[in-house]
């Protein structure tokens, strides 16, 4: 007897869900223990910025490191070498992730990808509108993307403590939304928090990405080659007054999604730097910006600050509210459809964890603002704003898991 080898739709259905959502649970795995580190991080810089070893952690991340020759060479402080150099990993990272989510994951498909392209446009656009209204053209005005970000990590991580109590599709909801947040979090970087612009540095950026462009359809493999290019792109970046980390996420939009000669060039890639990206420079990045003086009335000053609140009420309110209202108007008119096992009542739940802004909030203020002071306010306000986001998030989903759906809710 011959053994049948056309395999059937529901096993087909299996093997892209396979393809789809492999990739997105090591993707959570690896944010889970990031988000561990990230934290343990952020509580060494809190506490070694609030001893007397204060004057160390100080001159430590204020140290001028020079690369290059006397000729030429790029001089920077070594928090400038940390959040515009090795976050170039980070973003390369994320580049990666939207690559993968718009070719063969949940935003690959135009309805599937509507709602959570709702919720972060909702969830990036009432926070900045909160935060204009509150601060209203005072001190801190600049820092109006602030409120905009969500931490990928922190989220999973904080997601990861009920367990198999959340479905998958929760998880992947929450994922997509932050993924398209990441691609306008790094527009709204690369359009307005740039400085004066270089047109020769950027016409040298953009030919060496058309090098890799040309390499690829070469049929280059070294990696060495596009290693070299890539270097050399972020140094055109860095010289052209876009912010640097930009190159990262153009580098990663070009990776190719698909196989190449039989090679998951993308999913190799992602496999091998999200663990360094997640463990080591993020928790980096946090380390040598996250360590605020808590001491001498500084606590007293952020609670009377217009700054610190409106990045609070962003955070907490806006996307509470941004995500929700945005995805249930897309569900009423029809523009988008929930994932599977997502129920309307677990909106609520995702939005508040959109609210975890920590690293590309702390990000961006380090753009904003030049002034320490000001800087120390605003990340004031983004801990408490992602803590009570945090356990905001924590509590709807806890409560929600001790209370049965209605029969109105189990069918949508």
């Amino acid at each position: 007897m011959t053994e049948r080898t056309e395999r059937g739709p529901g096993e087909k259905v299996k093997d892209h869900a396979q393809n789809v959502l492999g990739p997105v649970a090591d993707f959570f795995r690896a944010e889970t223990v990031g988000g561990a580190v990230l934290l343990g991080a952020t509580v060494v810089a809190l506490i070694w910025a609030n001893t007397p070893a204060r004057e160390i952690y100080d001159s430590l991340w204020t140290t001028d490191l020079r690369l290059g020759t006397a000729s030429f060479g790029i001089e920077e402080d070594l928090r400038h070498w940390v959040n515009d150099g090795l976050m170039v990993v980070f973003f390369f990272v994320v580049g990666l992730e939207v690559k993968r989510e718009l070719v063969t994951g949940e935003l690959a498909d135009r309805r599937a990808a509507a709602l959570p392209a709702l919720g972060a446009v909702g969830g990036m656009v009432l926070p900045g509108v909160l935060f204009a209204a509150i601060v209203a053209g005072g001190p801190g005005a600049s820092g109006w993307a602030i409120p905009m970000a969500t931490d990928i990590a922190f989220a999973i991580g904080v997601l990861a403590l009920l367990g198999d109590r959340i479905s998958a599709g929760v998880r992947l909801l929450l994922l997509s939304i932050a993924v398209v947040d990441d691609i306008l979090a790094v527009s709204i970087i690369a359009l307005f928090y740039s400085g004066g612009l270089s047109p020769a540095w950027l016409a040298g950026a953009a030919v060496g990405l058309l090098a890799v462009v040309g390499l690829r359809r070469l049929g280059v493999t070294s990696v060495w080659a596009y290693v070299l290019l890539g270097l050399a792109v972020w140094v055109a970046t860095h010289e052209s007054g876009v912010h640097a980390t930009i190159a990262g996420v153009a580098l990663g939009l070009l990776t190719p999604a698909r196989p190449v000669a039989g090679r998951p060039v993308l999913e190799r890639l992602e496999h091998r730097l999200h663990p360094l990206s997640s463990a080591v420079v993020v928790p980096l990045f946090a380390l040598a910006n996250a360590g605020v003086p808590l001491g001498g009335g500084a606590l007293a000053e952020a609670a009377q600050s217009r700054l610190a609140w409106a990045i609070v009420a962003g955070l907490v309110l806006g996307k509470l509210i941004g995500i929700t209202a945005a995805i249930r108007l897309g569900l009423r008119i029809g523009a988008a459809t929930l994932p599977a096992d997502v129920r309307r009542r677990n909106v609520p739940g995702v939005a508040a964890l959109g609210g975890i802004g920590f690293t590309v909030s702390l990000f961006i203020t380090g753009l904003a603002f030049d002034e320490p002071a000001l800087q120390d306010v605003a990340k004031v306000g983004i801990f408490a704003g992602s803590l009570l986001g945090g356990l905001l998030g924590l509590a709807i989903f806890a409560w929600q898991t001790r209370v049965r759906p209605s029969r109105g809710e189990q069918a949508a």
